[in-house]
């Protein structure tokens, strides 16, 4: 299920020279600001751009190596690819887009598998229509029912909720979530968006200037007190895999379970052992010494400071570990020198909001 990419190439003064393997499906995003080079890299697997020096292996199947002058054709590499803008054909119907892309394949989908595709995507009713009159979250999940079905080894996303606004997204990105969850190949994902990639992405490659500056798991990386260096904004907090342990309809609140503690949430309309992603801006997190009482905050998890870092003249970021999960504080250094923080100690993390990014009505906070 391996891809592999190490491409260097040269465009005037900007140099593109990046490595880095993708071991297993699902998402991986390409995250850096414009012209980092993310779109350079996923056009090098295509075959849209073809590198000065470099090799591409997907799934065992060396599609590009100028070492051994082997250059496999755009057509030929099994590559499904979404851009931004969806790129639909509008003579033809919704149906007819899709078998384009399912017509080309080197092995064609049996009919279940197309039947799944549609399903999946909730195109069933689309399939007569033509592509003019469709709204921008109908022709996202058009296009990528046309890269599905073209029978890729891996897929490729170009910033495909960019043209979108939130409504659209929010409409989305549930069948983004069910394409991570269902796809059994890799899924590339060119974002500037951390809250995309968090809400999407399992693994992240961080791009700066043409270079890869950092990359690993979504979890580890955005909670790296390191972070704001390669993003050149604040610590985005901690993103963290939990799963629906309690629904209470008197208290209106839901509990949420994760390798650490747990987390009073408002009511969500969620199974129980229902599994999603929640995060905690390093801003709405306090501390405290000592188990705090008497204050209205639902959630108060008991940490030990795994790391600090004075990141401005007036803040200090903690890095905290809730058993196995890191989440991030950010208070003045003045608490910080007041509290006399310092690796190993235990503290209290008073968490103020949390956010869950919810299929029906996008973000809900506590």
């Amino acid at each position: 299920m391996s891809v592999d990419v190490s491409v260097c190439h040269r465009y005037g003064d900007f140099t593109l020279d990046v490595a880095f393997k993708i071991e297993q499906p699902g998402v991986t995003a390409l995250f850096g600001p414009s012209g980092a080079g993310k779109t350079s890299i996923i056009n090098a697997i295509a075959g849209v751009l073809r590198p000065q020096h470099g090799r591409i292996v997907a799934r065992d199947r060396v599609l590009y190596d100028t070492a051994a002058n082997i250059c496999i054709s755009p057509r030929q590499r099994r590559v499904g690819y979404v851009f931004q803008d969806a790129r639909l054909f509008p003579h033809m119907s919704v149906e007819r887009n899709l078998r384009f892309g399912w017509r080309r394949a080197r092995e064609r989908a049996p009919e279940p598998e197309v039947r799944h595709v549609i399903e999946l995507l909730e195109l069933r009713f689309l399939l007569a229509r033509r592509t003019q009159g469709l709204s921008g979250g109908e022709k996202a999940r058009v296009a990528l029912g046309r890269a599905l079905l073209a029978s890729p080894d891996i897929l490729l996303l170009d910033e495909p909720l960019a043209a979108l606004d939130t409504a659209r997204k929010n409409e989305i990105f549930p069948y983004l979530e069910r394409l991570r969850d269902e796809a059994r190949i890799p899924i590339l994902l060119v974002s500037h968006s951390l809250d995309e990639v968090s809400r999407l992405a399992g693994h992240i490659v961080i791009l700066r200037a043409g270079n890869v500056v950092t990359s690993g798991s979504v979890f580890d990386v955005l909670s790296d007190l390191n972070l704001p260096d390669y993003t050149g904004a604040s610590p985005y907090g901690a993103v963290i895999g939990a799963t629906v342990a309690e629904n209470d309809t008197d208290t209106g609140l839901s509990t949420l379970a994760f390798p650490g503690g747990r987390l009073v949430v408002p009511l969500l309309e969620r199974a129980i052992g229902e599994q999603l992603r929640v995060h905690v801006r390093a801003e709405d997190v306090m501390l405290s010494l000592e188990e705090p009482h008497g204050i209205s905050a639902n959630n108060i998890l008991p940490a030990i400071v795994s790391g600090l870092r004075a990141t401005t003249a007036l803040h200090a970021d903690i890095r905290l570990a809730c058993g196995p999960t890191a989440i991030l504080s950010r208070i003045t250094r003045a608490s910080c020198e007041r509290l006399s923080l310092k690796a190993g100690m235990a503290v209290f993390a008073i968490v103020k909001s949390v956010t869950i990014a919810t299929a029906n009505d996008g973000p809900r906070h506590d």
